[in-house]
């Protein structure tokens, strides 16, 4: 088969398309036919400094949308041509080529509305915000939200999600994206290169804070958003861990949310496994009925990812790119 292939840690912008032996799928797994595969900035992180548990060649690649080509001994509920989606475990070859191997209890099935692009555009940026939200954080009691990151993928996620869910949404922004991010379905955008984010929330929270935030930037910034937050409130946090000394033992009472998606795949925990493929399901229903955008800005060829995930890394890029694999 045809992959995209890493040769070695820190050599994904000089990875090539070649041929390498198609996988098999081993007991409760299934090959997946890959049309389409989302790119997101966790490959090339992952990809700079390698993992130990790659052999090389390796293929980066976690989100992938295409159609069950082989099955794998002790699995029922799927069949040949069955259009499905997956989020990738990172430890293993991923889905820059033809065919790629999953668990089968982690798909999803693709509902018949959405294209294979649309689909792949989801998995790790969709159900990290869909995890955030509705497995972390207590939603029925949360009025207002700021959602750091809005022209991301998760960060644009998570304000449709959160909109959807009846939600006061506040979003941090570049002043180009302002217009985006509305259109997103957030109430209030800050600029965060020329606006006080702290400041501007107080503001608009009429000095309560919010009841909670998404953050999706850097342990720095959590540790910022802290400030901005009310008494009983939340903070997730997928890009580093607040520091919690900022706010002092019994006075805020702040909870504090990790979100990891793909430690799911790391624990021998089927219940939690299972879960990707329920979010997944839940998630796919709500594009399909059109109340979330798939973010899809663009589809590329599979020879171009080295230099688009070059161009994610300077973290100016909107929405969700997608490759297009195979027909």
């Amino acid at each position: 088969m045809k992959a995209l292939v890493l040769k070695d840690k820190n050599q994904w912008k000089e990875m090539k398309v070649e041929e390498i032996p198609t996988p098999t799928p081993k007991k409760g797994g299934v090959v997946v036919k890959v049309h389409a595969a989302g790119l997101n900035p966790v490959d090339y992180k992952t990809a700079t400094n390698g993992n130990p548990n790659w052999t090389y060649p390796h293929i980066l690649g976690l989100d992938v949308a295409g159609t069950v080509h082989e099955i794998g001994e002790g699995v029922t509920g799927w069949e040949i041509g069955d259009r499905v989606v997956y989020h990738g475990d990172f430890n293993k070859k991923g889905g820059y080529a033809e065919y790629a191997v999953t668990t089968a209890h982690t798909i999803s099935q693709i509902p018949d509305s959405l294209s294979f692009e649309e689909a792949a555009a989801l998995p790790t940026a969709g159900y990290t915000a869909y995890q955030a939200l509705f497995r972390k954080l207590p939603m029925d009691s949360i009025e207002t939200i700021l959602i750091h990151g809005g022209a991301g993928g998760v960060g644009g996620f998570g304000i449709q999600l959160a909109k959807n869910a009846g939600k006061t949404v506040i979003s941090t922004a570049s002043a180009r994206n302002h217009d985006y991010v509305s259109s997103l379905g957030a109430d209030y955008v800050i600029d965060y290169s020329e606006e006080n984010v702290k400041e501007r929330v107080l503001e608009i929270t009429n000095g309560r804070g919010v009841d909670a935030v998404l953050d999706t930037v850097s342990k720095e910034n959590a540790t910022e958003s802290l400030d901005m937050i009310a008494y009983n409130g939340h903070i997730a946090h997928i890009a580093g861990t607040p520091d919690y000394t900022r706010i002092k033992p019994f006075t805020k009472v702040i909870s504090y949310h990790e979100i990891a998606l793909n430690a799911i795949h790391h624990h021998n925990d089927e219940v939690a496994e299972r879960d990707l493929a329920k979010m997944g399901d839940e998630f796919l229903a709500l594009v399909a009925e059109k109340k979330v955008s798939p973010l899809l800005e663009r589809v590329i060829s599979l020879q171009e990812v080295p230099q688009t995930l070059e161009e994610l890394s300077k973290r100016h890029v909107k929405g969700k790119i997608v490759a297009k694999v195979t027909e």
